[in-house]
């Protein structure tokens, strides 16, 4: 596969994105190879680690290929997109419970679906060029591959600012908010991956000191707005904080998809009382199984990736205009046909 080098080399298992002029968008038939790369080697004696990568230095993975299923759902095919993310979802679950040491190495743009892939690795290193954010709200989806698990489990109520507004964490944000686990400048990377390679031990990640994070400070001022019942109160909340990242933010809620950024809030809080990721992912596909045929995810697509006119049309006029059982209705859970996990639905 040529978006894709998966190969063995000494004790590591190794998966590299290779189609850096596309950002290393994850397409579908990458899921399913990353996916049997992993059968593959869980039982394997000959690998002792699993390191993921990808060539360029602009992105590690920017996302899925968010255009191939617009176009599908253009054409009436609602299932082709369904499709990728019930496998999608089932490779990032793997990745979490992988009984192996698992080291994604992170630079650039990590998106989306790039956090399914290295967000729930066991060693997940950053380095200078870093930066992470879900912006599904802004396509009129929610933060999906297991994103609303690792919002949930952000300090505060970072969780919630990071989902609503799409906001790009740099390293040191990433690492403070639980999104990545080690700083080693890029530089080191090379050397890195020859130890790993060597020695198939995670020991090799040097323990470098985090860069400061200005979203932990931030949040003292954000935090008490993220925390109002619903996003029309937290938009009111923000009026009165006067600082960059509050300005920015109220800017995120008035742009991004009312309906996702309601779904988002309630997706991120029911998520902290989940004891399993799965049940955080089954969640998720809810709403994305739903996002094309019911939902605003052709539109949020066509006005940020096809036409780029940046002026999507929201169903709502606002996240005041959002009536909560249309939540409950794209959260209900799914007929048994698009089940991913038959324990949990």
């Amino acid at each position: 596969m040529t978006d894709l080098d998966i190969r063995q080399e000494g004790r590591a298992g190794r998966i590299t994105f290779t189609r850096p002029q596309a950002l290393n968008a994850l397409r579908h038939p990458m899921a399913l190879a990353i996916e049997g790369a992993l059968d593959r080697w869980r039982d394997d004696p000959g690998v002792a680690v699993v390191l993921i990568d990808a060539e360029g230095a602009r992105a590690f993975c920017a996302g899925g290929d968010i255009a191939a299923m617009y176009h599908a759902g253009r054409a009436g095919d609602f299932d082709a997109a369904r499709r990728f993310w019930r496998d999608e979802y089932r490779m990032n679950a793997k990745i979490a419970a992988y009984p192996k040491p698992i080291v994604a190495l992170m630079q650039g743009f990590v998106m989306g679906g790039g956090v399914g892939v290295g967000g729930h690795a066991r060693h997940r290193v950053v380095g200078e060029s870093t930066q992470v954010a879900m912006p599904e709200c802004g396509i009129g989806l929610v933060p999906d591959v297991g994103g609303s698990w690792l919002l949930a489990r952000a300090p505060g109520r970072a969780g919630e600012y990071l989902g609503l507004t799409g906001a790009r964490m740099g390293p040191g944000d990433a690492i403070w908010a639980g999104f990545a686990d080690r700083f080693v400048p890029e530089a080191e990377w090379p050397a890195l991956t020859r130890a790993l390679i060597e020695t198939g031990d995670p020991a090799a990640i040097p323990d470098h000191p985090a860069p400061p994070s200005a979203l932990a400070a931030a949040m003292a001022a954000l935090g008490p707005a993220f925390a109002a019942p619903t996003v029309a109160e937290i938009a009111a909340a923000l009026g009165p904080v006067e600082t960059p990242e509050a300005a920015a933010a109220r800017a995120a809620i008035a742009r991004n998809a009312p309906l996702s950024m309601a779904a988002t809030l309630a997706m991120v809080r029911a998520a902290r009382a989940d004891r399993d990721l799965r049940a955080a992912i089954a969640r998720e596909f809810r709403f994305t199984a739903r996002a094309i045929a019911q939902g605003e995810f052709l539109e949020g697509v066509r006005a940020q990736v096809i036409d780029k006119d940046r002026a999507p049309r929201w169903r709502h006029a606002g996240p005041e205009a959002v009536d909560p059982a249309e939540v409950a209705a794209m959260l209900a859970p799914l007929g048994p046909e698009w089940r991913i996990w038959e324990d949990i639905a």
